[in-house]
């Protein structure tokens, strides 16, 4: 069944946007996780997430509210459920790290055998719709297990990790942006990235100073992202209906 494309075209807003769940769904993740009982928290995030997706799924076409708040409860759920395997199960960050990888590298195989390719925007199907969803959510999963490992198990710090996976986002995030003929294999580069450069920099934020963090809290950074994700919609939304009009005077 084809569908309308009901993902956002990749421009810097995308980026930020992606960037800015990532750190959220980080600070979030931990202000429940140490107000709550972990696996409830677990749970519920699930319950939300499934309500996002399905709300996503069901609208006829882009709504950016929809799409980004879908991508926020993958972050928020994500950074749970890969603590909840560390900490529950006493899974390593660099096992855990290699598992999701694996799972991803399979997906993407599996993708490709499908349907002869592995889109980025064209997602206009239902089943690519699955595709992409799971992808985005084993991204994220990968993501904080190699922030995490890097932070914590290599001890590098949050702030070094940040910096760290600064410049590895850049390099393919430049690739695509150059088109290369691997331009599908740069994006999905950058997109993991995304997470644990986002998440390294929430924690350095949020976390107190014998964690290496500066302290601001989990829930105050929380809201602070919220709210910067919340205006760069508005602003990524204006603009494009600003250029829609400039386009039919």
């Amino acid at each position: 069944m084809n569908l309308n494309v009901k993902v956002p075209q990749i421009t810097a807003p995308f980026w930020i946007i992606k960037i800015l769940t990532t750190g959220m769904g980080e600070a979030l993740a931990d202000y429940f996780d140490h107000l709550y009982e972990p696996v409830l928290v677990v749970l519920i995030s699930m319950l939300f997430l499934g309500a996002c997706l399905l709300i996503q799924m069901a609208s006829k076409s882009f709504v950016a509210w929809y799409y980004w708040a879908a991508v926020a409860m993958v972050s928020v759920f994500g950074t749970l459920a890969a603590d909840a395997v560390h900490v529950l199960l006493q899974v390593p960050y660099w096992a855990s790290s290699i598992v999701f990888l694996l799972l991803l590298v399979a997906l993407f195989a599996y993708w490709r055998v499908v349907e002869g390719q592995v889109p980025i925007v064209a997602i206009d199907t239902r089943l690519r719709e699955v595709f992409y969803w799971s992808a985005v959510m084993l991204t994220f999963a990968l993501g904080t297990a190699a922030g995490d490992m890097t932070a914590i198990t290599f001890n590098w710090g949050f702030l070094v990790s940040g910096l760290i996976f600064a410049v590895c986002f850049a390099v393919p995030l430049l690739a695509y942006i150059k088109s290369s003929p691997s331009s599908v294999f740069a994006f999905w580069c950058a997109y993991i990235l995304t997470r644990p450069l986002g998440a390294s920099f929430a924690d350095w934020l949020a976390l107190p100073g014998d964690r290496g963090g500066l302290d601001y809290g989990t829930l105050a950074v929380s809201l602070a992202l919220i709210a910067l994700i919340a205006i760069f919609i508005i602003l990524d939304s204006l603009r494009k209906n600003y250029r829609t009009r400039n386009q039919i005077s």
